[in-house]
């Protein structure tokens, strides 16, 4: 099974705030806000959602196709993904704009408050699919995660008219995003992933209720972070996967792109729903427990053991046959 994870390709600039950002907020005054935080520390790292999910899947013994634009400040980065196993020759590569960059302040609670700067990702929507499939000799599933908003219309778009199953992971850019522009994401979508907070958030944009969209995608799944993930189908049980066990946080950023990687790595495995919430879970303990995205350190057997312990003999035994012991 190939996949293609579309999506932003930055640098993380991660700072901590030991205090809780909800203590400075006064609520009357939301619309003349002007806040000033003091960060403990800075750290630069590797990210973005599409290379952070083509990393976690490559950790795992897969070989994702990584498409997204960057600038030429990518070399290293580049070297670095290519090294864990991530297939980067369908990444354009900017001649005017530098690769995108995402700066993050986390307090005490694991809030967060973000900004992106998309740099060279606006000429993603430069890219065609038709060429990467050719290259790999076609492609079972696309990810059209959070880019330049033309080229998640774009390859959206081209998904439908090829027929090329395709995930809607509209995620942050959810917040900028209209009724109609989501409408078009999210119809006959495959898979749609988002936090409880971006279902939310999907619902009242596009007016749909949560069985309107029930009946536009394949199935639906909703990360709620430590109340874990849920797995929603038109005319089935909704399936619960709660978080692994023991759990230590660090920082949540990337914790969902962990959780995509390992449930599209059980889809290529062809583990059934639940199992690849299981795996996805899995990863995502081994992102919130490190600083960076790409950071965490995996072996095989580590993974296994820890999912075992968290899911149960059954599931590391269909996972077992499809990790290397090396």
């Amino acid at each position: 099974m190939k996949i293609a994870v579309t999506g932003s390709i930055a640098t993380d600039h991660l700072m901590t705030f030991r205090g809780r950002f909800a203590d400075s907020l006064v609520v009357e005054q939301l619309d003349k806000i002007s806040l000033s935080f003091l960060a403990d520390g800075l750290q630069i790292h590797r990210g973005g959602v599409a290379a952070n999910i083509a990393f976690g899947m490559a950790r795992l013994g897969r070989t994702p196709v990584l498409v997204g634009a960057v600038g030429e400040d990518f070399t290293d980065y580049r070297s670095w993904l290519e090294r864990h196993g991530v297939d980067c020759e369908s990444v354009l590569v900017s001649q005017t704009q530098h690769t995108a960059r995402f700066v993050c302040t986390t307090d005490d609670d694991m809030a967060q408050i973000a900004t992106f700067y998309p740099g060279a990702m606006s000429e993603a929507r430069e890219i065609e699919l038709a060429p990467v499939a050719t290259r790999v000799g076609g492609l079972d599933l696309v990810m059209v995660g959070p880019n330049d908003p033309e080229a998640m219309r774009r390859h959206t778009e081209e998904c439908r008219t090829r027929g090329i199953p395709f995930v809607a992971d509209p995620s942050q850019q959810l917040a900028f995003a209209d009724g109609p522009f989501i409408r078009n994401l999210v119809e006959g979508a495959d898979y749609l992933f988002t936090n409880e907070y971006e279902a939310e958030l999907t619902e009242q944009k596009t007016g749909w209720t949560a069985d309107d969209i029930l009946d536009r995608v394949g199935t639906r799944i909703v990360t709620r972070g430590r109340d874990g993930a849920s797995i929603l189908r038109k005319g089935e049980p909704t399936i619960e996967v709660p978080i692994a066990d023991q759990v230590t946080a660090v920082d949540p950023t990337g914790v969902g792109d962990g959780f995509r990687a390992g449930f599209f790595t059980g889809l290529t495995w062809g583990l059934d729903l639940q199992r690849c919430a299981q795996v996805g879970s899995t990863l995502a303990a081994y992102v919130v427990s490190t600083v960076g995205t790409q950071e965490y350190h995996l072996t095989h057997a580590d993974f296994l053991a820890r999912l075992r312990e968290a899911y149960g003999d059954e599931a590391a035994g269909e996972v077992a046959p499809h990790l290397s012991p090396a």
